[in-house]
């Protein structure tokens, strides 16, 4: 066959793809996880920043970049393209990076936020959709090149709990505290995840004022870095809100259970294949834009 008939083919082909993609994201249904055209878009949408949806269901029109460094943070595993937000986010991370850097000289490494256009990732994350969230590591880094040398080439930096996730391990300390705290007292965080593990160090060793740990949400996995999600911003009407948290510092009988039996026990319940939401309409217009 002709080049140009194979390259014609090859171009239709990857139409009837998209097409086809387009429509199962229309009627809500999914096949799989790596079918999502939300990974192969490269910018952002141009017009003011909007957030739509939920974390977990949701885009961002108009994202803000993240530089790949600033005061305080750098931005590391840049090879994905996930390094778009709301400006709110992004002011949030360069706050974090100054307070981190004042106390303890060395730099926030921040993962990932949100895709270009946010939306669902085609691994690793089920939320990061809406421009609102992102990973920061509880490991700080002695300058931007030592980041970027640690983080594209190796595994993930040392876990802040021991094998089992039940305590914290020596790796844990002071700094680890400060980040979660500075972050969980800025104004505009919504809520912080981290391993139940740590969520009990704290509140064992959290002194005084505590009002903050209400933010610190145990979940697991989150050992070696925390997962942060701002509140939807006053200029995004279409964002959904998540649900408000429960009151009190969450050290309580809530946390207790993520160290029960029934918290760590594999489900026997037979998996059901997943079926997607069907996603907010002004996501369309971003994804065919």
């Amino acid at each position: 066959m002709p080049q140009n008939r194979i390259r014609d083919c090859s171009t239709l082909t990857h139409r009837l793809a998209l097409a086809a993609i387009l429509l199962t994201l229309a009627i809500g249904a999914l096949p799989t996880l790596a079918a999502t055209p939300w990974a192969e878009i490269t910018t952002p949408s141009p017009g003011p920043t909007r957030v739509i949806g939920g974390a977990s269901n949701g885009c961002v029109g108009g994202a803000d970049i993240l530089p790949e460094s600033g005061p305080g943070f750098v931005s590391v595993r840049r090879y994905r393209n996930r390094y778009y937000g709301h400006p709110t986010l992004l002011r949030m991370v360069a706050d974090l990076g100054q307070a981190a850097t004042r106390k303890h000289g060395g730099l926030v490494m921040i993962g990932d936020l949100s895709q270009p256009r946010g939306g669902r990732m085609a691994s690793s994350h089920r939320s990061h959709q809406n421009g609102l969230d992102v990973d920061v590591w509880f490991t700080l880094a002695p300058s931007p090149d030592g980041a970027r040398r640690v983080m594209d080439n190796q595994p993930d930096p040392r876990s802040m709990v021991q094998p089992g996730g039940l305590e914290t391990s020596s790796a844990w300390g002071e700094p680890q505290r400060f980040l979660l705290e500075t972050a969980a007292r800025h104004p505009a965080v919504d809520r912080i995840f981290v391993n139940p593990g740590i969520k009990r160090a704290l509140c064992r060793e959290v002194q005084g004022e505590r009002a903050w740990l209400r933010k610190i949400r145990p979940w697991w996995g989150h050992d070696a870095h925390f997962h942060l999600r701002i509140r939807c911003p006053t200029d995004s009407p279409q964002c959904d809100s998540q649900g408000a948290l429960p009151a009190g510092d969450g050290c309580g009988a809530d946390l207790a259970w993520w160290f029960s039996e029934d918290a760590r026990k594999p489900s026997k319940k037979k998996a059901e294949p997943a079926v997607e939401p069907a996603i907010p309409k002004g996501c369309m217009a971003l994804l065919r834009d």
